[in-house]
């Protein structure tokens, strides 16, 4: 999970990448399991295939497809701690439509690679976005984004309008980037120490704390989180490793088995990373400060997600500030006691907000 950047503290970040693509079987540990749920007979046929690209960036990248070659391309951007597999919904939900769903595992995350610590800037990740759109022999997608997704997609935006038809962003709005103050440098001084963000900076004080837990308990305690409040992890420790956690009712327990397989496999490393270049990815774009998005958007949030609860984002999205950076933003979505993970909370109807907006643009 990621915080709504506050208006003083937001990171964004550009891209580059060009190369022939190579593509592979992706080594996996386990299948994931059929995701039908929430999703009628119509776009529970539409298979979802698997493969790996080298991309631009020199970086490859485990993909998951589904729908017609030929059809307009969706992107679609996973958060923290996601995969690929977090839009299995929309995936079918957009191959029925008449829809091409591509969902890569970011760098750092499942069947990807996973580059070196200090190679997860913003730059680096839009890096590999640019790569992979030029793979897909595209030249502009649509994209959907959640989370980390979603804030990397600002920067896709930003830097690179001509290659993005439209942007559904879930959870994460754009906040300009300001010269105030680093942002973990300000999430410390608003929450101290504890807040998670805070808490994952040091490299492998989390990880330890997520080894003593265990995965499975870890993946439990993100997915069920649905307070509006902020995310603190104390150093005294983030609970017991007995402690029980059920599922909320949109995540299986076959669901969690293909997570918890995964982060097993990586680690939480990759994903950590991202939080880790927070600053750094504040330091190298400067020269964007104050820059707009010139891409037609539509923004969905839960109104008891955390970062919809971020001090001053309610303002700014809803009074004018995020209308003054976001010119052509098409609409606000306030989705009613829904939590963090919208997606897969509300897999139906965040589909159905993805496939009437995109169309408009066809």
């Amino acid at each position: 999970m990621v915080i709504a950047c506050l208006r003083e503290l937001c990171s964004c970040c550009c891209p580059d990448a060009d190369s022939e693509p190579v593509s592979q079987e992706t080594p996996s540990t386990m299948a994931p399991p059929a995701a039908t749920a929430g999703v009628d007979d119509q776009t529970a046929a539409a298979a979802i295939t698997h493969r790996t690209l080298e991309v631009g960036t020199g970086v490859r990248l485990h993909v998951a497809e589904a729908g017609p070659a030929g059809a307009p391309t969706v992107l679609l951007l996973h958060g923290f701690p996601e995969l690929w597999y977090t839009w299995r919904h929309q995936m079918r939900a957009l191959a029925a439509g008449g829809y091409r769903a591509v969902a890569p595992d970011l760098r750092g995350y499942g069947g990807s690679d996973a580059p070196a610590a200090g190679q997860y800037t913003a730059l680096h990740v839009v890096g590999d976005l640019v790569g992979l759109i030029d793979a897909l022999g595209e030249e502009r997608v649509f994209v959907a984004a959640h989370d980390w997704g979603a804030l990397t997609a600002w920067s896709l935006c930003l830097f690179r309008p001509d290659r993005v038809r439209a942007l559904v962003a879930l959870s994460v709005a754009y906040t300009p980037r300001s010269a105030a103050r680093r942002p973990v440098d300000g999430l410390r001084a608003l929450f101290g120490d504890d807040y998670y963000i805070c808490r994952i900076q040091e490299p492998g004080a989390i990880e330890a704390e997520f080894g003593r837990l265990g995965t499975e308990l870890v993946l439990r305690k993100f997915l069920s989180y649905r307070s509006p409040g902020p995310l603190f992890i104390p150093k005294s420790g983030w609970g017991s490793p007995d402690d029980e956690v059920p599922l909320p009712s949109w995540v299986t327990e076959e669901d969690l088995k293909y997570y918890t397989s995964e982060f097993e496999r990586t680690g939480f490393t990759g994903g950590l990373s991202y939080y880790r270049a927070l600053n750094k990815t504040w330091e190298l774009t400067s020269p964007w400060t104050g820059a707009e998005i010139n891409v037609p958007v539509k923004f969905i949030i839960g109104d008891l997600d955390l970062t919809y609860h971020s001090p001053g984002i309610q303002d700014f999205i809803h009074r004018g500030g995020f209308k003054k950076f976001v010119p052509l933003l098409d609409d606000v979505v306030v989705m009613k006691d829904v939590g963090h993970f919208i997606n897969e909370e509300k897999p139906k109807e965040v589909s159905e907000h993805i496939i009437s907006f995109i169309k408009k643009f066809n």
